[in-house]
């Protein structure tokens, strides 16, 4: 205020006056990741390219665990690799291990803490998910999944809390790149046997007893979820990418959601859906691909309606010569089919050992490796 008052008598010197213009247009500059009014992904205010990994429990763990601080041995080799950033589960994947946010919350965030300002040391983005699994918050909450569909129940006020509670503290952090909802939710939209793939019972770990056909979800609920939890975020934050956190649409999308039955989608009704369930305020479209997948179909959709594409998931399992031609093989169509961001499934999860689990060490190191050699090629590029 003395600064301020000093300018308008025009008693202040000419530093002062450089000192806080460079620190207004400072806060104004995008933070993370953002989309630009051309539908382009940037980073510090220029076009942008990455290929990062999914690094699932990097905080769940820790809130397991308190002690388990591995995450900072985890990113150490993430920034020795040149690999940019992680997707991570900002949150317990069961009800019960969300337990110490509601017995002691600061004490859950300063878990979280951690994680965030080892990030930010070694300089790793954070593209946070911070409603994993579906039934996770109505299961919290005491409500069904359909809950997702009414910005008016318990679920969407805690989903509220919990976006505010997280983006506040979080949004000016270099480390945070973008928000995310949650997990491939839109693959439980609408489904013909629907009753044979609700969420699982587990009791002690939080789980409601039965499930029935309110847990159930559909295309609409979905969609109103993506909707509320996009405007929360940018209540708190103007810039930061939003993403929906889906996979590709179902082959059969549209006709599970207006006939309920299996048959083949055209690829007017592909575009119909892939847009639906990411729905603005989100500004990018996410995909998971795995196997032989074309990509150009998609990435036109989302260039014609001025939406970066980021592919959260890709990867293989296998470490055999089969797997790693394949792995190459999606490795190469992200480069050449220039997509803007992409995250390897996944890294330094014990969870997934002897199957998806890449690390520095194992049997999968060479798809680590290919990931930063082809992060160099980008940077090379102009991708960052």
């Amino acid at each position: 205020m003395i600064v301020l008052e000093a300018i308008t008598k025009g008693a202040c010197p000419l530093f002062f006056v450089v000192l806080i213009a460079a620190r207004a247009g400072a806060a104004d500059r995008p933070v993370g990741l953002s989309v630009n009014a051309e539908g382009v992904l940037c980073k510090d205010s220029r076009p942008y390219r990455g290929i990062g990994v999914n690094y699932l429990d990097c905080f769940s763990r820790t809130l397991r665990k308190p002690g388990d601080t591995s995450y900072e041995q985890g990113f150490a080799v993430l920034r020795e690799l040149g690999i940019p950033f992680a997707r991570f589960m900002a949150c317990g994947y069961w009800p019960d291990d969300m337990k110490l946010y509601f017995q002691d919350e600061e004490a859950y965030f300063r878990l979280m803490d951690g994680v965030v300002k080892s990030a930010e040391k070694h300089e790793v983005g954070l593209i946070a998910s911070l409603f994993w699994f579906s039934s996770t918050v109505p299961d919290l909450m005491k409500e069904s999944r359909d809950q997702w569909g009414n910005p008016a129940s318990k679920t969407h006020e805690f989903m509220r809390r919990y976006t505010q509670e997280v983006v506040t503290r979080y949004k000016d952090s270099p480390a945070i790149w973008g928000w995310e909802l949650g997990n491939e939710y839109s693959l439980e939209g609408d489904l013909p046997n629907a009753a044979e793939h609700r969420p699982p019972v587990v009791g002690i770990l939080g789980t409601p007893a039965t499930r029935t056909a309110r847990d159930d979800l559909s295309h609409e609920m979905l969609r109103m979820a993506y909707v509320e939890f996009a405007r929360a975020v940018r209540q708190h934050d103007a810039h930061r990418m939003i993403t929906s956190g889906n996979a590709f649409p179902r082959p059969t999308a549209w006709h599970q959601w207006r006939e309920n039955n299996w048959k083949q989608d055209s690829p007017e009704q592909y575009a119909q859906m892939l847009l639906g369930d990411n729905p603005e305020p989100m500004d990018v479209i996410s995909v998971h691909g795995y196997g032989q997948v074309d990509i150009a179909p998609t990435l036109q959709i989302a260039q014609a309606a001025k939406r970066p594409l980021f592919v959260g998931e890709f990867g293989v399992s296998g470490t055999d010569e089969r797997a790693r031609e394949q792995f190459g093989a999606m490795l190469g169509w992200v480069e050449r089919q220039a997509v803007p961001l992409a995250a390897l499934w996944v890294y330094d999860y014990a969870g997934q050992n002897g199957q998806w689990n890449v690390t520095a060490s194992n049997e999968r190191s060479y798809q680590l490796k290919a990931v930063a050699e082809a992060n160099r090629r980008l940077r090379g590029a102009g991708g960052r």
